[in-house]
């Protein structure tokens, strides 16, 4: 299969796994860890919680298919694209500050994702 082709999903796994993550950061606050009746039952219908696992899920099901397409050496590595996605939510939606190491990091991330693609 053509790399561009595997890349582009790969871009678009690691921003639905983002977005997982973001709600499940968002139904975090709600999450109450004492094991209760009343706390599973408040769990199970925190819609960020749900929202989470359907993005997760969803993004699982596309890695699964784009393995089955491509060397397992080449495109698992493209799921750290994942952090920079995740990183853009962070900043833009829930206001966290980023410092020059994370940008650094970044740039080290996409560098090596260059270096995967080639």
């Amino acid at each position: 299969m053509n790399k561009l082709i595997i890349l582009l999903l790969m871009v678009l796994d690691c921003a639905i796994g983002a977005t997982g993550a973001f709600f499940f950061k968002k139904a975090s606050s709600k999450i109450k860890l004492k094991l209760s009746i009343k706390n599973i039952i408040d769990s199970i219908k925190n819609r960020n919680l749900i929202i989470g696992i359907i993005f997760y899920a969803s993004g699982a099901a596309l890695l699964t298919y784009v393995l089955k397409l491509g060397d397992l050496s080449f495109v698992y590595p493209l799921t750290s694209l994942t952090y920079i996605f995740t990183i853009i939510l962070s900043v833009k939606l829930l206001k966290e500050k980023m410092n020059k190491y994370k940008w650094f990091a970044v740039i080290l991330i996409i560098a090596g994702n260059i270096f995967i693609t080639m």
